[in-house]
This record gives C-alpha cells, structure tokens and sequence, in this order.
C-alpha cells in the first residue's frame, strides 16, 4: 500500500519550514506541529500530510456512522477535523446561528504524501502509485529556500458581540445557573474582518512564532483554511488506552519573573479555576466510561499547572481502556464535543450555548488529528485559531471562557480579550 523510507535530519527545524513551503502546490494539506514542548503523550515531534487520493465530506447528518465506514474501509492513514457542529448529530440538537465561514462539518482525506519527523529522523510515507516521486520531492524539499514573510496592511478586526451585549449574555448564563439549568458552560464569541486577502501560510507562521503551543496546525482544504495555535488535546487512543486533557483555567503571563511566578501560583489556589477543571474531568470521566472496560477510567493528573507564551493553564489528564466491543470511532463519537468546550451537563450547556451565542462555532472547538492504518488516533480541540474563507475573504476567530456560579462578567471579558491577544497580533 504504502512505500516508506527514513532520513536523517541534521536541522529538523529548517526541515519544517521547508515542508510547509514545498506544500503550498497541494489542494489538501495538513501540518501538525508540537513545537518541541515537552509534553509526556508525544509520537512526533511534527506530521505532514498532502494531496488526497480519496476523501470524505459531510455535514452532521449520520457523520459518524460515515466517518466510521470510511476509517474502516480505508484502514490507512487518514488526516482531517470534526467541526463542533456534529452535536447535532450525536444529540438532538441544531445549529441555526450566522455562519460567514462555510466549511463543511466533517472532512478527513487519505494523503497521497505523509511525512511523519522524530527528533532527527525522518519517515517518508507515500502511496504506491507515486512512490517513484519521492527522492525527488526530498531533493525539492531540502532545496527550498526560507520564504520572506510579508508585511501585509493591517485588517479592522470586528466583534460579533458588543462589551455590553457580552456582560448581559453572561448575566442570563449566571441566572441559568443560579436556576439549576447547569453547573457551567463554555461562552464564546467571534471576532472577525470582511473583504480581506491574506497569506495564510505567512500568518500562521507568525501565529505559531508567538505562541509555540504543542497542538498546532497549518490546515487546507482549497479555499478553506484553518491556523491553529492549540494547547489542548481533546482525545488520543494508543492501542487500547485512551487519553483526554482537558484545559480549565487560565492566568496571564509577564515579563517580570517574580510577577510571573505570582500569577502562576494564583491559579494553582484559584478555587473558581479549579472547579472549573473538576467539574469538566468529572465530565470526561463519564464520558469515557461509556466505551471504557469496566473500572479502568482513572486521573493520573489533576489540576497540573502548564505554561505557554501566552498564558498560563491548568490542565487535567484522564485516562480509561477501550473496551473491544466498541469501534475506535465511537470512543470519539461518545466523548464529542469535548468538555471543555461545552459545559456541564453536556447536553443542557449545549443548548444554552446555541441560544446566547450569535455565530455558529464549526470548525472552532472542533477538533483536528489524523488516524493510523491500526486504529489509533491523536486530535486536539480547536482553540487559538484562525479560519479563513479564501473564496469568500471572510476571516474569523473566537474565544471563549468557562462561566460558573464564581464567575464576574467583567473578568470573563478579560479572559476572551487575553486569549484573543495571539491572533489579533498577528492581524493588526
């Protein structure tokens, strides 16, 4: 099926830019980077993948159940995203907000080419029927100077949701709260420029530059583009071992050590931000349970403080075993969307979620990751993001924070506009 070979790389960092410039000439790409942040769960240290033989394409009507004949039938490497709108098809929920993105809500593709980089060894995958191009697309690839970045003019970046707007939709959240409706839910707005024409390989440089985060990735499907600085992983089974680390709780960064370390021990005591992570690896122990052999979801990490050039988090692990009855896409299928980006319970916040919220999420708290030819997975959540419609020169991103009963609008405002620092940056 496959003809692969390995390489010894002397700059494994020169050897990543060259990748994402080669890729360019492709229709499907998709470059996941993890940065070199140390982090214990890491197969690689960056994968790429381009030009589809065979695809899949849908919207949330029986996506699952499609994605699993096509992992199934396919059994090889198949790279892509699950858009946070395949709610719909797990509960009985929908999605009627203002969507000026348009990318379809589920979309993976078996790659022509992959390239799969650890430390200095390279692993070139291709297809048989053009494993005749592979020496000379490495000659290409290791000849490819490093691209200028371009100074581009600024872009007006707009708010979906006024200041005001914002304070008063989190007022409504707190009085369902208050109601019993749910313990906590993950509100988020979009930012967003119409009318613009950027470089996306450029900008998402620029964004993975300042941010350095262990999930990025650079991915196209011809006029849809999506820019992911991520820190978060939503769901990765190795073997029969399945591992969710959800981030809850955030705290600034500064330049000044001293205040830097301050603000890194407040979250560690916060009693807001830890029971924002409690309840959401609460969440996802029931969620993984639904497909785990019994008694084996356990929390090897709780509460474990990690920091990002941004931003400090608090981060949970949460591990169970995937019981054999169960087909590695229901591992997804039962978890999806993630905790973290939804709230407790679920299918309440959800709810509540559609009706305050004034665009529709897609691609953003989805997820992005690839499966292998034996079944096992990697995928992150999509947060820190840029999504652009080339065809249409709409670009978007959002941000969200957890509300509970703790929460004051004011500072959930804060929290959004600190975590939209990254891509505005690299916009304006």
């Amino acid at each position: 099926m496959r003809t692969s070979i390995h390489k010894h790389i002397s700059d494994p960092k020169l050897l990543k830019k060259q990748l994402l410039g080669w890729s360019k000439q492709f229709r499907e790409i998709i470059f996941l980077d993890s940065n070199d942040y140390p982090q214990h769960y890491s197969n690689y240290d960056c994968m790429m993948a381009v030009d589809a033989f065979t695809s899949i394409k849908t919207d949330s009507h029986n996506a699952f159940e499609d994605l699993k004949q096509y992992q199934q039938t396919t059994k090889d490497w198949i790279f892509g995203y699950l858009s946070y709108d395949l709610k719909n098809d797990v509960e009985l929920l929908q999605s009627g907000n203002f969507d000026g993105l348009d990318f379809p809500d589920l979309f993976f593709f078996q790659p022509k080419k992959i390239f799969l980089l650890k430390g200095d060894q390279l692993e070139i995958k291709y297809l048989n029927m053009c494993d005749d191009e592979l020496e000379d697309d490495f000659d290409e690839i290791t000849k490819k100077q490093e691209s200028k970045l371009e100074i581009v003019d600024s872009i007006t970046i707009r708010q979906r949701i006024s200041e005001s707007s914002y304070l008063e939709k989190v007022s409504k959240m707190l009085s369902h709260i208050q109601q019993g409706d749910l313990y906590e839910a993950n509100f988020c707005m979009e930012f967003y420029a119409e009318n613009v024409k950027i470089d996306p390989f450029d900008k998402f440089q620029r964004l993975n530059k300042i941010s350095q985060p262990p999930f990025s990735v650079f991915f196209k499907n011809n006029n849809h583009f999506l820019l992911c600085a991520s820190p978060e992983r939503y769901l990765k089974k190795q073997g029969d071992i399945l591992l969710s680390q959800p981030i809850k709780g955030t705290a600034k960064r500064f330049s000044d050590p001293v205040e830097d370390e301050k603000s890194k021990n407040q979250l560690v005591s916060d009693p807001k931000e830890r029971a924002e992570n409690i309840m959401i690896t609460d969440l996802v122990r029931n969620d993984l349970s639904h497909t785990a052999q019994k008694g084996s979801v356990q929390v090897p990490e709780l509460c474990g403080i990690y920091s990002f050039m941004q931003v400090h988090q608090m981060i949970s692990t949460i591990t169970s075993k995937l019981d054999p009855q169960y087909a590695v896409i229901d591992a997804i299928k039962t978890t999806f969307p993630m905790g973290s980006m939804t709230g407790a319970p679920k299918i309440s916040a959800m709810k509540i979620i559609e009706e305050l919220e004034e665009s529709k999420r897609g691609l953003y708290s989805g997820a992005v990751g690839y499966f292998t030819p034996d079944g096992d997975f990697d995928f992150n959540v999509v947060i820190r993001s840029i999504l652009y419609n080339q065809e249409r020169n709409y670009l978007s991103f959002s941000v969200g924070s957890a509300i509970t009963s703790l929460s004051f609008p004011e500072k959930e405002y804060e929290e959004c506009l600190l975590k939209a620092k990254a891509m505005r940056e690299v916009l304006e």
